[in-house]
Protein backbone atom coordinates (compact mmCIF):
# COMPACT_ATOMS: atom_id res chain seq x y z
CA UNK A 1 0.00 0.00 0.00
CA UNK A 2 2.93 2.55 0.76
CA UNK A 3 4.52 1.18 -2.06
CA UNK A 4 1.32 2.11 -4.25
CA UNK A 5 1.35 5.63 -2.81
CA UNK A 6 4.96 6.79 -3.53
CA UNK A 7 4.34 5.61 -7.13
CA UNK A 8 1.25 7.95 -7.46
CA UNK A 9 3.16 10.91 -6.32
CA UNK A 10 6.00 10.57 -8.20
CA UNK A 11 3.59 10.37 -11.11
CA UNK A 12 2.11 13.71 -10.36
CA UNK A 13 4.99 15.67 -9.68
CA UNK A 14 6.54 14.53 -13.50
CA UNK A 15 3.38 15.79 -15.17
CA UNK A 16 3.72 19.35 -13.28
CA UNK A 17 7.05 19.13 -13.98
CA UNK A 18 6.04 18.50 -17.65
CA UNK A 19 3.52 21.65 -18.05
CA UNK A 20 5.43 24.12 -15.94
CA UNK A 21 8.13 23.36 -18.73
CA UNK A 22 5.15 23.87 -21.92
CA UNK A 23 3.94 26.61 -20.47
CA UNK A 24 7.76 28.65 -20.43
CA UNK A 25 8.79 27.48 -23.44
CA UNK A 26 4.82 29.61 -25.11
CA UNK A 27 6.16 32.26 -23.16
CA UNK A 28 9.18 32.47 -24.86
CA UNK A 29 8.18 31.54 -27.97
CA UNK A 30 4.82 33.54 -28.10
CA UNK A 31 6.06 36.77 -29.68
CA UNK A 32 7.74 34.83 -32.39
CA UNK A 33 4.20 33.51 -33.82
CA UNK A 34 2.09 36.55 -33.25
CA UNK A 35 4.16 39.79 -33.32
CA UNK A 36 2.35 42.82 -31.54
CA UNK A 37 0.81 45.49 -33.84
CA UNK A 38 2.87 48.61 -33.81
CA UNK A 39 0.99 51.33 -31.92
CA UNK A 40 -0.29 54.31 -33.89
CA UNK A 41 1.01 57.61 -33.51
CA UNK A 42 -2.54 59.37 -33.47
CA UNK A 43 -5.92 58.41 -33.58
CA UNK A 44 -8.02 58.73 -36.41
CA UNK A 45 -10.53 61.83 -36.96
CA UNK A 46 -14.04 61.36 -36.27
CA UNK A 47 -16.47 61.07 -39.11
CA UNK A 48 -18.43 64.49 -39.56
CA UNK A 49 -21.96 64.49 -39.27
CA UNK A 50 -24.44 65.34 -42.11
CA UNK A 51 -27.21 68.04 -41.86
CA UNK A 52 -29.18 70.42 -42.93
CA UNK A 53 -28.95 74.44 -41.77
CA UNK A 54 -30.45 77.32 -42.80
CA UNK A 55 -29.67 80.97 -41.46
CA UNK A 56 -31.89 82.76 -39.11
CA UNK A 57 -33.34 85.78 -40.92
CA UNK A 58 -34.54 89.12 -39.60
CA UNK A 59 -37.79 90.36 -40.51
CA UNK A 60 -41.54 91.37 -40.15
CA UNK A 61 -43.93 88.22 -38.68
CA UNK A 62 -47.40 88.23 -38.44
CA UNK A 63 -49.55 87.73 -35.66
CA UNK A 64 -52.53 85.49 -35.90
CA UNK A 65 -54.96 84.15 -33.04
CA UNK A 66 -56.29 80.98 -34.24
CA UNK A 67 -59.49 79.33 -33.60
CA UNK A 68 -62.57 77.39 -34.32
CA UNK A 69 -65.79 78.42 -36.24
CA UNK A 70 -69.00 77.81 -37.94
CA UNK A 71 -70.27 79.45 -41.29
CA UNK A 72 -73.62 81.60 -40.87
CA UNK A 73 -76.09 83.26 -43.28
CA UNK A 74 -75.50 86.56 -43.01
CA UNK A 75 -79.88 87.10 -42.61
CA UNK A 76 -81.80 84.08 -43.23
CA UNK A 77 -85.63 84.30 -43.51
CA UNK A 78 -88.10 82.03 -43.30
CA UNK A 79 -91.02 83.27 -45.99
CA UNK A 80 -94.58 82.50 -44.51
CA UNK A 81 -97.93 83.35 -45.81
CA UNK A 82 -99.83 86.61 -43.99
CA UNK A 83 -103.55 85.52 -45.24
CA UNK A 84 -105.82 82.31 -45.88
CA UNK A 85 -105.72 80.90 -49.01
CA UNK A 86 -104.61 77.93 -51.79
CA UNK A 87 -101.50 78.71 -53.32
CA UNK A 88 -102.18 78.55 -57.24
CA UNK A 89 -98.02 79.61 -57.76
CA UNK A 90 -94.84 78.47 -56.91
CA UNK A 91 -92.44 80.60 -58.82
CA UNK A 92 -89.15 79.83 -57.78
CA UNK A 93 -86.49 76.27 -57.88
CA UNK A 94 -85.00 75.17 -55.04
CA UNK A 95 -81.62 76.19 -54.60
CA UNK A 96 -82.30 79.35 -57.08
CA UNK A 97 -80.64 82.64 -56.34
CA UNK A 98 -82.68 85.67 -56.21
CA UNK A 99 -83.11 88.87 -55.48
CA UNK A 100 -85.17 91.41 -53.43
CA UNK A 101 -88.89 91.98 -54.75
CA UNK A 102 -88.33 88.70 -56.59
CA UNK A 103 -91.81 86.75 -57.24
CA UNK A 104 -91.36 83.65 -55.25
CA UNK A 105 -95.93 81.78 -54.82
CA UNK A 106 -99.45 83.38 -55.61
CA UNK A 107 -102.22 82.54 -53.27
CA UNK A 108 -105.34 82.71 -55.30
CA UNK A 109 -106.67 86.64 -54.78
CA UNK A 110 -110.25 86.53 -55.85
CA UNK A 111 -111.66 86.85 -52.95
CA UNK A 112 -109.76 89.26 -51.60
CA UNK A 113 -110.10 91.21 -55.13
CA UNK A 114 -114.23 91.23 -53.76
CA UNK A 115 -113.85 92.66 -50.83
CA UNK A 116 -111.45 95.45 -52.13
CA UNK A 117 -114.17 96.12 -54.33
CA UNK A 118 -116.76 95.90 -52.09
CA UNK A 119 -114.68 98.73 -49.68
CA UNK A 120 -114.28 100.83 -53.53
CA UNK A 121 -118.24 100.62 -53.55
CA UNK A 122 -119.09 101.38 -50.25
CA UNK A 123 -116.93 104.45 -50.27
CA UNK A 124 -118.75 105.62 -53.56
CA UNK A 125 -122.06 105.10 -51.69
CA UNK A 126 -121.01 106.81 -48.70
CA UNK A 127 -119.50 109.87 -50.89
CA UNK A 128 -122.75 110.60 -52.79
CA UNK A 129 -124.85 110.76 -49.56
CA UNK A 130 -121.81 112.99 -47.97
CA UNK A 131 -122.18 115.28 -51.33
CA UNK A 132 -126.25 115.40 -50.56
CA UNK A 133 -125.79 116.33 -47.02
CA UNK A 134 -123.48 119.35 -47.75
CA UNK A 135 -126.16 120.64 -50.19
CA UNK A 136 -128.45 119.98 -47.59
CA UNK A 137 -126.86 121.99 -45.10
CA UNK A 138 -125.87 124.92 -47.52
CA UNK A 139 -129.97 125.09 -47.80
CA UNK A 140 -130.20 125.29 -43.94
CA UNK A 141 -127.76 127.67 -43.78
CA UNK A 142 -128.98 130.29 -46.00
CA UNK A 143 -133.06 129.83 -44.53
CA UNK A 144 -131.10 130.17 -41.30
CA UNK A 145 -130.08 133.36 -42.10
CA UNK A 146 -133.62 134.50 -42.83
CA UNK A 147 -135.06 132.66 -40.22
CA UNK A 148 -136.89 129.98 -41.94
CA UNK A 149 -135.40 127.35 -40.55
CA UNK A 150 -134.46 126.68 -36.76
CA UNK A 151 -130.89 126.68 -35.44
CA UNK A 152 -131.77 123.08 -34.36
CA UNK A 153 -132.75 121.87 -37.81
CA UNK A 154 -128.99 123.56 -38.82
CA UNK A 155 -126.85 121.83 -36.12
CA UNK A 156 -128.19 118.64 -37.09
CA UNK A 157 -127.69 119.34 -40.68
CA UNK A 158 -124.00 119.62 -39.56
CA UNK A 159 -123.95 116.64 -37.64
CA UNK A 160 -124.92 114.73 -40.38
CA UNK A 161 -122.42 116.20 -42.92
CA UNK A 162 -119.14 115.39 -40.62
CA UNK A 163 -120.56 112.14 -39.68
CA UNK A 164 -120.84 111.31 -43.43
CA UNK A 165 -117.03 112.59 -43.50
CA UNK A 166 -116.18 110.06 -41.11
CA UNK A 167 -117.73 107.30 -42.94
CA UNK A 168 -116.10 108.62 -46.05
CA UNK A 169 -113.10 107.95 -43.98
CA UNK A 170 -113.63 104.79 -42.82
CA UNK A 171 -114.69 103.68 -46.11
CA UNK A 172 -110.93 104.57 -47.51
CA UNK A 173 -109.30 102.88 -44.63
CA UNK A 174 -111.31 99.38 -45.65
CA UNK A 175 -110.18 99.70 -49.19
CA UNK A 176 -106.39 100.41 -47.89
CA UNK A 177 -106.40 97.05 -45.65
CA UNK A 178 -108.67 94.90 -48.25
CA UNK A 179 -105.82 96.60 -50.94
CA UNK A 180 -103.03 95.25 -48.20
CA UNK A 181 -104.70 91.93 -47.81
CA UNK A 182 -104.82 91.18 -51.73
CA UNK A 183 -101.29 92.55 -51.72
CA UNK A 184 -100.09 89.63 -49.42
CA UNK A 185 -101.41 87.44 -51.97
CA UNK A 186 -98.37 87.55 -53.76
CA UNK A 187 -95.31 86.67 -51.74
CA UNK A 188 -91.76 88.26 -53.24
CA UNK A 189 -88.63 87.41 -51.85
CA UNK A 190 -87.79 90.13 -48.35
CA UNK A 191 -83.90 90.12 -49.46
CA UNK A 192 -81.39 88.41 -52.11
CA UNK A 193 -80.24 85.21 -51.63
CA UNK A 194 -80.19 81.54 -52.12
CA UNK A 195 -83.95 79.53 -52.11
CA UNK A 196 -83.56 75.95 -49.94
CA UNK A 197 -86.37 73.03 -49.89
CA UNK A 198 -89.93 73.96 -51.04
CA UNK A 199 -91.96 73.77 -48.33
CA UNK A 200 -94.94 74.00 -49.65
CA UNK A 201 -96.53 72.60 -53.07
CA UNK A 202 -99.12 74.41 -55.26
CA UNK A 203 -102.73 73.46 -54.38
CA UNK A 204 -102.06 73.32 -50.83
CA UNK A 205 -104.33 75.55 -48.06
CA UNK A 206 -102.31 77.93 -46.16
CA UNK A 207 -103.07 80.22 -43.30
CA UNK A 208 -101.42 82.67 -41.79
CA UNK A 209 -101.71 81.47 -38.15
CA UNK A 210 -99.33 78.20 -39.48
CA UNK A 211 -95.55 77.94 -38.81
CA UNK A 212 -94.63 76.06 -41.68
CA UNK A 213 -93.65 78.59 -44.46
CA UNK A 214 -93.24 78.81 -47.84
CA UNK A 215 -89.36 78.72 -48.47
CA UNK A 216 -86.51 79.90 -46.58
CA UNK A 217 -83.65 82.08 -47.77
CA UNK A 218 -80.33 82.28 -47.04
CA UNK A 219 -78.08 85.38 -47.84
CA UNK A 220 -74.97 84.09 -48.89
CA UNK A 221 -73.11 86.95 -50.34
CA UNK A 222 -72.11 88.48 -48.17
CA UNK A 223 -71.89 85.67 -45.34
CA UNK A 224 -70.49 85.10 -41.88
CA UNK A 225 -68.45 83.00 -39.75
CA UNK A 226 -69.02 82.67 -35.92
CA UNK A 227 -65.87 81.47 -33.69
CA UNK A 228 -64.38 82.08 -30.73
CA UNK A 229 -60.97 83.45 -28.87
CA UNK A 230 -59.85 82.81 -25.18
CA UNK A 231 -60.74 85.48 -22.65
CA UNK A 232 -57.05 86.15 -22.48
CA UNK A 233 -57.16 87.71 -26.00
CA UNK A 234 -60.02 90.06 -26.08
CA UNK A 235 -58.01 92.79 -24.71
CA UNK A 236 -55.67 92.42 -27.69
CA UNK A 237 -58.31 92.01 -30.04
CA UNK A 238 -59.90 95.48 -28.88
CA UNK A 239 -56.48 97.62 -29.21
CA UNK A 240 -55.75 96.13 -32.14
CA UNK A 241 -59.36 96.79 -33.95
CA UNK A 242 -59.33 99.94 -32.49
CA UNK A 243 -56.19 100.84 -34.69
CA UNK A 244 -57.65 99.57 -38.05
CA UNK A 245 -59.77 96.92 -39.50
CA UNK A 246 -58.45 93.78 -38.98
CA UNK A 247 -58.30 91.15 -41.29
CA UNK A 248 -59.65 87.06 -40.87
CA UNK A 249 -58.59 83.97 -42.74
CA UNK A 250 -60.66 81.12 -43.37
CA UNK A 251 -59.46 78.08 -44.22
CA UNK A 252 -61.30 74.62 -44.41
CA UNK A 253 -61.47 72.25 -41.62
CA UNK A 254 -57.96 70.12 -41.84
CA UNK A 255 -56.46 73.86 -42.12
CA UNK A 256 -55.08 72.99 -45.36
CA UNK A 257 -57.31 75.04 -47.70
CA UNK A 258 -57.86 78.68 -47.92
CA UNK A 259 -61.35 79.30 -48.41
CA UNK A 260 -61.37 83.25 -47.90
CA UNK A 261 -60.25 86.26 -46.45
CA UNK A 262 -62.82 89.19 -44.76
CA UNK A 263 -62.96 91.30 -42.14
CA UNK A 264 -63.61 90.71 -38.81
CA UNK A 265 -66.87 92.44 -37.43
CA UNK A 266 -67.46 92.51 -33.68
CA UNK A 267 -66.40 90.51 -30.63
CA UNK A 268 -69.79 89.46 -28.14
CA UNK A 269 -70.87 91.93 -25.59
CA UNK A 270 -70.11 88.86 -23.02
CA UNK A 271 -67.40 86.22 -22.51
CA UNK A 272 -69.37 82.65 -21.21
CA UNK A 273 -68.35 82.41 -18.16
CA UNK A 274 -68.87 78.37 -19.22
CA UNK A 275 -65.80 78.03 -21.42
CA UNK A 276 -64.31 80.96 -20.71
CA UNK A 277 -64.39 82.57 -24.21
CA UNK A 278 -65.93 84.98 -26.27
CA UNK A 279 -67.61 84.80 -29.53
CA UNK A 280 -66.64 86.99 -32.80
CA UNK A 281 -68.12 87.65 -36.14
CA UNK A 282 -66.34 88.07 -38.88
CA UNK A 283 -67.71 89.15 -42.26
CA UNK A 284 -66.89 87.80 -46.00
CA UNK A 285 -67.48 88.71 -49.63
CA UNK A 286 -67.94 85.11 -50.22
CA UNK A 287 -68.19 85.97 -53.99
CA UNK A 288 -67.52 82.47 -55.28
CA UNK A 289 -69.71 80.76 -52.40
CA UNK A 290 -66.81 79.24 -51.15
CA UNK A 291 -68.32 79.16 -47.73
CA UNK A 292 -71.17 77.57 -47.22
CA UNK A 293 -73.77 77.90 -44.20
CA UNK A 294 -73.33 75.23 -41.41
CA UNK A 295 -69.66 74.38 -42.80
CA UNK A 296 -67.05 74.38 -40.24
CA UNK A 297 -63.97 75.86 -40.59
CA UNK A 298 -61.00 77.27 -39.20
CA UNK A 299 -59.96 80.82 -38.16
CA UNK A 300 -56.88 82.88 -38.21
CA UNK A 301 -57.61 86.67 -36.93
CA UNK A 302 -54.23 88.66 -37.54
CA UNK A 303 -53.65 91.09 -34.45
CA UNK A 304 -50.59 92.95 -35.76
CA UNK A 305 -47.17 92.55 -37.29
CA UNK A 306 -44.12 92.12 -35.29
CA UNK A 307 -41.24 93.99 -36.86
CA UNK A 308 -37.58 92.88 -37.51
CA UNK A 309 -37.35 89.91 -35.68
CA UNK A 310 -35.43 86.91 -35.67
CA UNK A 311 -37.32 84.32 -37.22
CA UNK A 312 -36.29 80.32 -37.80
CA UNK A 313 -38.08 76.97 -39.42
CA UNK A 314 -39.87 75.17 -36.99
CA UNK A 315 -38.22 71.93 -37.93
CA UNK A 316 -35.02 73.40 -36.06
CA UNK A 317 -36.78 73.48 -32.41
CA UNK A 318 -35.91 70.76 -30.17
CA UNK A 319 -37.73 70.49 -26.96
CA UNK A 320 -35.54 69.09 -24.06
CA UNK A 321 -35.81 68.78 -19.74
CA UNK A 322 -34.56 72.56 -19.74
CA UNK A 323 -36.89 73.39 -22.37
CA UNK A 324 -36.62 74.36 -26.39
CA UNK A 325 -33.23 74.44 -27.79
CA UNK A 326 -31.74 74.42 -31.42
CA UNK A 327 -28.43 73.68 -32.65
CA UNK A 328 -25.90 76.38 -34.03
CA UNK A 329 -23.30 75.79 -36.48
CA UNK A 330 -19.89 78.19 -35.24
CA UNK A 331 -17.43 78.83 -37.65
CA UNK A 332 -15.62 75.90 -36.86
CA UNK A 333 -18.03 73.84 -38.04
CA UNK A 334 -19.27 72.46 -34.87
CA UNK A 335 -22.77 72.19 -33.32
CA UNK A 336 -23.23 73.81 -30.37
CA UNK A 337 -26.84 73.42 -28.54
CA UNK A 338 -28.64 76.86 -27.55
CA UNK A 339 -31.66 77.43 -25.01
CA UNK A 340 -34.01 79.18 -27.04
CA UNK A 341 -37.50 81.61 -25.79
CA UNK A 342 -39.94 81.65 -28.69
CA UNK A 343 -42.74 84.44 -28.45
CA UNK A 344 -44.52 83.79 -31.42
CA UNK A 345 -44.85 80.62 -33.90
CA UNK A 346 -47.54 80.58 -37.26
CA UNK A 347 -47.01 79.18 -40.55
CA UNK A 348 -44.08 76.90 -39.60
CA UNK A 349 -41.71 79.41 -38.33
CA UNK A 350 -41.14 80.84 -34.94
CA UNK A 351 -39.98 83.53 -33.60
CA UNK A 352 -37.06 83.36 -31.48
CA UNK A 353 -37.17 86.23 -28.73
CA UNK A 354 -33.73 85.29 -27.28
CA UNK A 355 -30.53 82.24 -28.09
CA UNK A 356 -30.37 83.32 -32.00
CA UNK A 357 -29.01 86.08 -33.43
CA UNK A 358 -29.70 87.06 -37.18
CA UNK A 359 -27.12 85.31 -39.92
CA UNK A 360 -26.34 82.01 -37.83
CA UNK A 361 -27.08 78.67 -39.25
CA UNK A 362 -29.44 76.31 -37.47
CA UNK A 363 -29.68 72.98 -38.10
CA UNK A 364 -32.91 71.71 -39.00
CA UNK A 365 -32.21 68.43 -40.38
CA UNK A 366 -29.99 65.84 -38.68
CA UNK A 367 -30.46 66.74 -35.16
CA UNK A 368 -31.01 63.43 -33.51
CA UNK A 369 -27.43 62.41 -34.48
CA UNK A 370 -25.79 65.36 -32.65
CA UNK A 371 -23.74 66.13 -29.43
CA UNK A 372 -22.43 69.74 -28.71
CA UNK A 373 -19.15 69.85 -30.17
CA UNK A 374 -19.94 67.90 -33.23
CA UNK A 375 -18.12 68.02 -36.01
CA UNK A 376 -20.94 68.59 -38.88
CA UNK A 377 -21.29 68.80 -42.82
CA UNK A 378 -23.97 71.16 -43.95
CA UNK A 379 -25.45 69.62 -46.82
CA UNK A 380 -28.07 71.47 -49.30
CA UNK A 381 -31.65 72.77 -48.29
CA UNK A 382 -34.12 70.27 -50.06
CA UNK A 383 -36.07 72.25 -52.67
CA UNK A 384 -39.08 73.81 -51.61
CA UNK A 385 -37.29 74.70 -48.05
CA UNK A 386 -37.78 78.87 -48.06
CA UNK A 387 -36.10 80.76 -46.02
CA UNK A 388 -38.07 82.11 -43.05
CA UNK A 389 -38.79 85.88 -44.51
CA UNK A 390 -41.09 83.87 -47.85
CA UNK A 391 -43.14 82.64 -45.96
CA UNK A 392 -44.97 86.18 -44.89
Amino acid sequence: MVADQSKSSSGKFVWFVVIVAAAGGAYYEWPKLFPKAAPTTAQAAPPSVPVTAIEAQKTDFPVFLEGLGTVQAYNTVTVRTRVDGQVTKIAFKEGQMVAKGDLLAQIDPRPFQAMLDQAVSKKSQDEATLANSRADLARYSSLAKESFASLQQLDTQKAQVSTQIALVASDQASIEGAQVQLDYTTIFAPIAGRTGFRLIDEGNIVTAAQQTGVVTIAQLQPISVIFTAPENDVVRINEAQAKAALEVIAKSSDGTRTLATGKLETLNNSVDAATGTVRIKANFDNADNALWPGLSVTTRLKIGTLNDVVVIPDEALQRGPDGMFVYVIGGDGKADMRKIVVSNDADGHAVVAKGVEAGERVVVTGQYRLQPGTLVAINAPAAGAAPAASAH
